[in-house]
């Protein structure tokens, strides 16, 4: 297993705890499906009413809320089973009568986690949308397409509630669930599509929101690309991606930089299709269809459940390929991406809930274990001693601050330093926003007392801008004002290009706009405090 399989092996994922609250119990026949509508407790229980909406492919009966509507479980493409398993998305298949859109459909296969008992069912490519009262064909509001994290392994549009972006920033949104772990990214040779499956199905959901949106009162014309972790790096990829021209406006990416690289493996990545088409063969021989005549069609056959136990914890997009012919790095470096404006951004302690759950399981970060620690986590074929030597020395651990210092490097190296770059490389071509998401207080994303205060870990900005499993998070009134602030900026964005209005502080596109309930102001100084020359020397 590679260091990065073995770390999500360890610690799972961060949002695990609070995400699975979207999910209720299924009954014992299909243990995979939810069947019962998210609780939302931002507001008293209320009766809500049936909304109805036609799509192309025929009418859904949506959810009125007070001051929006949702309608979940929308398909945007035929259920990928059978011959469509490994296949490019095809289109969604008409239904009879009035579609219930009332509550959440299945999550793409993934193994237990986020959703409870993981889920087994194919049939899972469904969005989910979000509409402000008000609007309609005659007042179309921007549309944010959102595309989950989880390492493209795990995760679900239905975690993401987006009741009050939709709500204080007046904007459709639309969740998306997309094919995940081997299901999603296998390649093979002779396979059309190796390695980009999931990617290919997030552009079939665009596409669907170019024809379809409109019906919900959003605007076809105006839709931004949006997702954290592994969905940020998803936008990165839609961004170089020559298929997805025309399919979106703008860029929102967080904590996925577009520079990230496999060996260093707490940020999301992509690799060769040669690494991909290993890794395929590998998971070929472990399920018993290596040696098939048909490996493919064997592989079709194999029960879902079996796939998920085979497949490799790390799961990348697979470039030189039809639809990502290039690394995102190399892409947006050489300027070969779609110039639209870009949102992006990253956390100010990126890498301290991997610190916490390394050392949580039974690694302490001291002055003596500290040159191996650096070793095993950051290998550089070829100079690998030498790497550690110098990081050793860069950021050096004393006798109680272990952790934190282990968290700084992966902050910097994974997603502070690989964001600037990214800024950096992007700015030159188009309209550029960067952020530092900074509240040391933010709240915690899992239960339990870590061994050091977190501060701003990877994907604690989340809560701000939605109710993580349709649950609001326990926020002070400084926090609120930051949550409402942030989605000011994200919605102006979406509206115009330019994040900036005339009550919040002036973001300039030139400066990292530093975002904590205390202070909302620009800085020039994160580029010092993250070592960035460092990394950029050490390659």
């Amino acid at each position: 297993m590679s260091m990065h399989g073995l770390l999500t092996t360890t610690l799972g994922c961060a949002l695990t705890a609070v995400l699975a609250t979207a999910w209720s119990a299924a009954p014992p026949t299909e243990p995979t499906r939810p069947t019962a509508t998210t609780v939302r407790t931002t507001e008293p229980a209320r009766p809500t009413a049936a909304t109805t909406v036609l799509t192309h492919d025929g009418p859904v009966r949506g959810t009125a809320h007070d001051g929006y509507r949702t309608f979940e479980g929308i398909p945007y493409a035929a259920p990928p089973v059978g011959g469509l398993r490994w296949a490019p998305p095809h289109r969604s298949i008409p239904w009879p009568g009035v579609r219930d859109a009332t509550r959440p459909a299945s999550a793409c296969p993934q193994p237990p986690g986020e959703v409870p008992g993981g889920s087994t069912d194919e049939d899972c490519l469904h969005l989910n949308v979000t509409t402000p009262d008000g609007a309609g064909p005659t007042r179309p509001r921007p549309v944010i397409v959102w595309l989950h994290g989880g390492g493209f392994t795990t995760g679900a549009g239905i975690s993401y509630d987006a009741h009050r972006m939709a709500t204080r920033g007046d904007v459709v949104v639309v969740t998306v669930n997309y094919r995940l772990g081997a299901l999603g990214f296998l390649a093979h040779s002779g396979l059309p599509g190796s390695g980009t499956f999931g990617l290919a199905d997030q552009q079939a959901a665009l596409s669907w929101v170019r024809a379809e949106i409109g019906a919900f009162g959003g605007d076809a014309h105006n839709v931004t690309l949006a997702g954290e972790s592994a969905g940020g790096y998803s936008v990165c990829a839609q961004l170089a991606s020559p298929a997805a021209a025309g399919l979106f406006d703008r860029a929102i990416i967080e904590s996925g930089p577009c520079t990230g690289r496999p060996d260093r493996p707490f940020a999301p990545s992509s690799v060769p299709l040669s690494t991909a088409r290993a890794t395929g063969a590998d998971l070929a021989a472990k399920v018993g269809c290596g040696s098939a005549s048909d490996v493919l069609a064997c592989l079709r056959r194999v029960d879902v459940s079996r796939l998920l136990t085979a497949q490799d914890t790390d799961q990348q997009p697979a470039y030189a390929t039809p639809l990502l012919p290039v690394d995102p790095a190399t892409a947006i470096t050489v300027g070969r991406f779609h110039h639209v404006p870009v949102l992006i951004g990253n956390n100010h302690d990126e890498g301290n809930g991997w610190a916490a759950g390394i050392i949580q399981a039974g690694n302490p970060v001291t002055p003596d274990t500290w040159p191996d620690i650096v070793a095993a986590f950051f290998p550089s074929p070829g100079q690998s001693l030498g790497q550690a030597k110098a990081i050793v020395r860069e950021y050096p651990v004393h006798r109680t601050d272990g952790g934190p210092v282990f968290g700084a490097v992966i902050g910097d190296a994974d997603f502070a330093c690989p964001t600037e770059r990214a800024d950096d490389l992007l700015a030159i071509q188009v309209p550029v926003w960067r952020y530092e998401f900074a509240d040391e207080h933010a709240p915690p994303l899992t239960s339990g007392t870590p061994p050091f205060p977190l501060g701003a870990p990877h994907a604690s900005e989340l809560p701000y801008l939605f109710d993580l499993g349709g649950r609001p998070r326990d926020l002070t009134a400084a926090q609120h004002r930051l949550a409402d602030t942030m989605i000011d900026y994200w919605a102006r964005f979406t509206r115009t290009a330019d994040p900036n209005g005339p009550s919040s502080p002036h973001w300039s596109r030139r400066t990292v706009l530093s975002l904590a309930p205390d202070r909302i102001v620009p800085t020039r100084t994160v580029r010092q405090r993250h070592h960035c020359a460092f990394w950029n020397a050490l390659g």
